[in-house]
């Protein structure tokens, strides 16, 4: 490439670099010189959290979850850049907004191809998914001269979602038309529920954002059906105790019930309006809810506590139950355990049965800071 060519895409480079977003990067079939020009400038881990070349079949099928009708089509570049997206949540270490970009391609080989040169370009971010497909004019250049001209409508794609309007020439022949693509995300309760979100906060306001930055240091999960008084006492105490807010969780997905349909999901959601901040997750068991809350003390009651000891819940596995409280504990999650009337007595964690070794996990609120002989179940006997 010609030194001049070069000075362009270097200063787009920096530029991209110098903006707040980090981004995934999947490239299969071309695209792989966009990826070199963003490692190639001082900054690269700025931007870049992980690139990714998904070649085989079985990488592709491993990276989307999923085996796609057409490896080389948009809606495959849309599938990728929101897997992209998704583990850039997860790998993120700051605020700064995720980007799943994403490049799928068929061009010139070492063998004639019948069909069109073409490739298929995704970005998909906190507000919505775009993109381009291009056919490009098979037989005007050889592999290099396409994987370049990908490359480059590569990075005007990314350049463009980081706020940057890229003066970057394509390379074009007159009979090569980007087609841009571009679509706002659905409601974020809705995009939870079709699993293109983990998790969603409703604060107090009604405001509901998705895949928030930041941690949560302390959540009380329930069901809530309904929310009553004691779920409301216990989060205050615990509050006090703790010395951070604590916010309730609702997962949508249960281990032994059926997923919470939209309808009965919003009603319980109302319940919570300018009563405090509500998360909702994917995540039904605290095995998933400490990954989706590394650090985090969740806020539970005594007869909780005994099922996180049983084996029972782990699939009759005394291994998998251990093996799963020294995975919490590794990622700094903590109990607070409040005590529960059943059985005809106030039952309290010095009763559960914790394993030898596991005490540091579980820590109780005194009878005498709370003690609330009330239920949801009781309550919807009662209606």
């Amino acid at each position: 490439m010609k030194e001049s060519g070069m000075s362009e895409i270097n200063g787009l480079v920096q530029q991209i670099h110098a903006a707040p977003q980090q981004a995934v990067v999947v490239v299969a079939g071309a695209g792989s010189q966009a990826a070199s020009w963003l490692l190639g400038v001082p900054g690269a881990s700025r931007t870049l959290l992980e690139v990714l070349v998904p070649y085989g079949r079985w990488s592709m099928v491993d990276f989307l979850g999923h085996e796609p009708e057409q490896y080389v089509s948009a809606d495959t570049a849309r599938d990728m850049a929101r897997a992209a997206y998704r583990r850039g949540l997860r790998l993120r270490e700051d605020d700064s907004p995720i980007l799943g970009l994403s490049c799928t391609a068929t061009i010139a080989t070492d063998r004639p191809k019948r069909g069109d040169h073409r490739c298929h370009i995704g970005v998909w971010d906190y507000a919505g998914f775009s993109g381009y497909d291009l056919v490009l004019d098979k037989g005007k250049r050889d592999r290099d001269g396409e994987e370049d001209v990908v490359s480059r409508l590569t990075l005007h794609a990314l350049a463009h979602a980081c706020g940057i309007e890229p003066q970057l020439p394509l390379g074009l022949t007159s009979v090569e038309h980007p087609q841009e693509l571009r679509a706002e995300h659905a409601d974020p309760v809705r995009r939870l529920l079709d699993g293109d979100a983990d998790t969603v906060i409703i604060h107090p306001d009604g405001r509901s954002v998705p895949d928030a930055p930041g941690k949560v240091g302390a959540l009380l999960p329930g069901s809530f059906n309904p929310l009553h008084l004691g779920h409301e006492e216990l989060a205050r105490v615990a509050s006090e105790m703790l010395g951070r807010e604590v916010v309730f969780e609702l997962s949508v997905v249960n281990v032994d019930k059926p997923p919470l349909e939209e309808n009965e999901l919003h009603q319980r959601m109302q319940q919570f309006g300018g009563r405090g901040q509500l998360v909702l997750t994917r995540a039904e068991t605290f095995r998933k809810k400490a990954d989706a809350f590394p650090g985090a003390t969740f806020v539970i009651g005594e007869d909780t506590a005994v099922r996180l000891v049983d084996p029972r819940y782990y699939g009759g596995s005394q291994e998998g139950m251990l093996r799963a409280l020294a995975e919490m504990w590794a990622l700094g999650c903590r109990f607070l355990v409040a005590g529960r009337y059943r059985e005809g007595a106030f039952q309290t964690l010095g009763g559960v049965p914790v394993p030898e070794g596991f005490s540091h996990l579980f820590q109780e609120i005194p009878e005498s800071r709370f003690r609330a002989d009330i239920s949801s179940t009781a309550l919807r006997a009662r209606v």
